[in-house]
């Protein structure tokens, strides 16, 4: 096959590189084959990331054994967990865009062929689809799969307990040595999250979108089904190259209409749709997730109930079908032409499914909940709209009206839940925590939780363009757009201003006058931000939430390939239109 990884005999990067792979013990022989980058994004930071040094050999092995020759890439490995701790977490959103441009200089500088990408926490998997939409080589991502939560004093726990239970201790209902030991017994096993967080909505939405070996999520992490998938992705890598299967043929228009069904039917994070835009621009592809989330969300109720949504865990999704699941109940609803890294198309995967549990995975005609699981709501607070997770919201509460209570910081807000400064029909709003307001998104998402860990979480609203987490649930309207930084009318709101907040009516307004909000708007000046290194080349960089927070300075995504490169859409791949489906895996 003909590969951009086979330099010119006798030119200057083909006699340097031949004496640098040399030192390494790489033979002649081994530089035929198809170069391909291993991205692990590994720490030991964080349990997150634990497993993935070993997973990554047997992916190595299987790519030396399908033919090709790997190297390992290292990426920074944020954990929202743990790399959260400085600067109000502002670290963890620039963190995605990092790690794509880390890959693009070890793939593009060294003109690897393909690449595989070991996936776990948050902003990883979404930073690897970045990634593959914007070098658009042959690219398979590897799902690295949840942990396994834990028992304490006779029940289950796991860190959405302890994420909660932080508020159950400022509002003087636990003692700190009880949160302690209960943190201590949450996690048993590597992997992210238990519960439906962004990392394992996002491993799902990364199969919904084509580019995992189907049958792949969620899983869970270190079993052996991970591992033989991993395999597989190892020998089929290989025969992408050689097929010349790339990203922009699968990761197509009608690809993202397809994960945001899944998005819907799941209940997903928030954060997951800002990450479905990043992952289209960076694709080439001109289109608005935010508005086809809108439109789909008309007509797709919920169909799970995965923990912060219902009673189920994500290994009951696991063992009731998974993605595969999931998108078979959704079939009418999908596009089946898209293709698949499998080389077969989703209908010809669909036709395979089966959901083994129907109260986990229910069908279109039982669903869980008759409202979608994620909506879109607009009105004068957010007039580019803003993101509601209705699965995490009692129906009793669709409908909340009150008195603004507006906090710089999560810090205060939760420093006045343990005042009692925050009342039942208070509506918390914290604004000037989005992507140019931290700059990097600050948590506001630990709040939320305490508030729930408080019991407050029926009676409060929040409001914020802060980074929420999946975890979280209660009627928490966020990613508000504009952003406070960029002049929204969230930068506005006062203490006491009333808000409403209809989620029938999709509407969320601020009950001030034209002219009133004229009047504050006239004073406003933009935050002027002091940071430098890393977050002030941010600030500097990033783009607003409806194009996904990337970076760069754009005149509007690439509308097509670069020359050479194969159109989407393109001839089916593969042997035979098999596909290693699920009776493969």
């Amino acid at each position: 096959m003909t590969l951009r990884s086979n330099l010119e005999p006798g030119s200057t990067s083909w006699a340097v590189r031949r004496a640098q792979w040399a030192a390494l013990g790489i033979t002649e022989a081994d530089t035929d084959k198809p170069k391909i980058a291993l991205v692990n994004s590994s720490s030991e930071l964080s349990v997150c990331f634990t497993h993935l040094d070993d997973l990554a050999g047997l992916v190595k092995q299987a790519i030396a054994d399908a033919g090709g020759l790997a190297f390992e890439i290292r990426t920074a490995a944020p954990s929202d967990f743990v790399t959260s701790a400085g600067k109000q977490a502002r670290y963890i959103m620039p963190s995605r865009d990092l790690i794509v441009n880390d890959i693009e200089v070890a793939v593009e500088g060294a003109l690897l062929d393909g690449m595989i990408c070991l996936a776990s926490c948050d902003k990883t998997t979404p930073a690897h689809l970045m990634a593959a939409g914007r070098l658009n080589v042959p690219t398979l991502v590897v799902i690295g799969g949840y942990q396994s939560f834990g028992s304490f004093r006779g029940r289950p726990v796991d860190i959405d307990d302890v994420y909660e239970a932080v508020g159950s201790v400022a509002a003087g209902q636990m003692a700190v040595a009880d949160l302690a030991a209960m943190a201590d017994k949450a996690i048993v096993g590597p992997g992210v999250c238990a519960g439906l967080g962004t990392a394992n909505t996002m491993h799902v939405l990364c199969e919904a979108l084509g580019m995992s070996i189907p049958g792949s999520a969620p899983v869970r992490a270190g079993s052996s089904r991970m591992e033989e998938t991993a395999k597989l992705a190892g020998y089929r890598i290989v025969e992408m190259i050689s097929d010349d299967l790339r990203p922009r043929q699968i990761m197509t228009t009608q690809a993202f209409e397809n994960a945001v069904a899944v998005d819907i039917a799941l209940g997903g994070s928030i954060n997951s749709v800002r990450h479905l835009q990043a992952i289209a621009v960076e694709c080439g592809l001109d289109i608005d997730v935010f508005e086809m989330l809108e439109r789909r969300a008309q007509s797709i109720p919920l169909l799970c109930g995965v923990r912060p949504n219902g009673p189920h865990h994500t290994e009951d999704l696991e063992r009731a079908g998974g993605t595969l699941g999931l998108m078979k109940q959704l079939e009418s609803q999908l596009y089946g032409e898209v293709l698949t890294v499998g080389g077969c198309t989703v209908a010809e995967l669909l036709a395979a499914a089966k959901v083994s549990d129907e109260d986990v995975i229910r069908p279109l005609t039982a669903p869980l909940d008759s409202r979608p699981g994620l909506c879109l709501i607009r009105g004068s607070l957010a007039p580019a709209g803003a993101l509601v997770k209705l699965a995490a919201v009692p129906r009793d509460r669709v409908m909340f009206k009150g008195p603004a209570k507006v906090f710089a910081s999560e810090a205060d807000a939760i420093a006045a839940l343990g005042d009692g400064g925050i009342l039942k029909g208070d509506v918390v709003v914290m604004p000037g925590l989005g992507p140019k307001g931290g700059p990097g998104t600050v948590f506001a998402a630990s709040f939320v939780a305490a508030l729930n860990g408080a019991g407050l979480a029926a009676d409060v609203a929040v409001v914020t363009d802060g980074e929420l987490s999946g975890l979280n649930r209660g009627l928490t309207v966020g990613q508000v757009m504009p952003e406070a930084a960029e002049g929204g009318p969230l930068a506005f709101v006062q203490e006491e201003d009333e808000i409403i907040i209809d989620l029938d009516k999709r509407a969320v307004d601020l009950q001030v006058t034209p002219d009133e909000l004229s009047r504050r708007r006239s004073s406003w000046q933009p935050p002027a931000h002091t940071e430098i290194g890393w977050l002030g080349q941010y600030a500097q960089l990033v783009q607003s939430l409806t194009q996904g927070a990337v970076l760069g300075a754009r005149d509007g995504p690439r509308s097509s390939p670069p020359a050479g490169e194969p159109e989407a859409g393109g001839r089916r791949h593969g042997k035979g239109g098999d596909g290693y489906g699920a009776a493969n895996v």
